[in-house]
């Protein structure tokens, strides 16, 4: 009996250094197809780690590109409008990022910049806090015609 005694504690012991042992290889992990689903799913139905992995890809180039350029996430993002407005309240460095990465791309894309503006103009509210902000020396004459198409 203290033999198997023995016998187990060693393996006990080799079982707990092997496991303290381990190095995470990400890329051996992501490449089975199910664990990857599985993360995936996780990450997608846990809110905590959902918004840690939008703000993770906000701090990438490549995943802040690859968000903007999503139709499917920039309709996603539009039906969570409420959501989203809480999300950049609550991290503003976040709504700076975005509102200058949609800066930078309205200096290159005059279609997407006309659609703003028009948008800007149709709200009554938007348009009622620019004149507050611009003092009251609001001129419209300049902005007529942001409606046409050019890219």
């Amino acid at each position: 009996m203290k033999t198997l005694q023995k016998i187990t504690l060693v393996m006990a012991l080799i079982a707990l250094f092997a496991s303290c042992q381990s190095s995470t290889d990400v890329n051996k992990i992501l490449s089975n197809q199910e664990t990857k689903k599985a993360i995936f799913d996780k990450i997608a139905n846990d809110s905590n780690l959902s918004t840690e992995m939008m703000e993770t890809m906000m701090n990438s180039n490549n995943g802040k590109m690859m968000m903007l350029g999503n139709d499917k996430m920039t309709m996603m993002m539009m039906e969570n409008h409420g959501k989203m407005m809480k999300m950049m309240k609550d991290d503003p460095s976040m709504m700076k990022s975005m509102m200058s990465d949609m800066m930078e791309t309205c200096k290159s894309d005059t279609a997407m910049l006309s659609s703003m503006c028009k948008n800007m103009m149709e709200s009554p509210q938007m348009m009622d806090m620019m004149h507050k902000n611009m003092g009251g020396k609001m001129d419209m004459k300049g902005m007529k015609g942001m409606d046409h198409k050019t890219k």
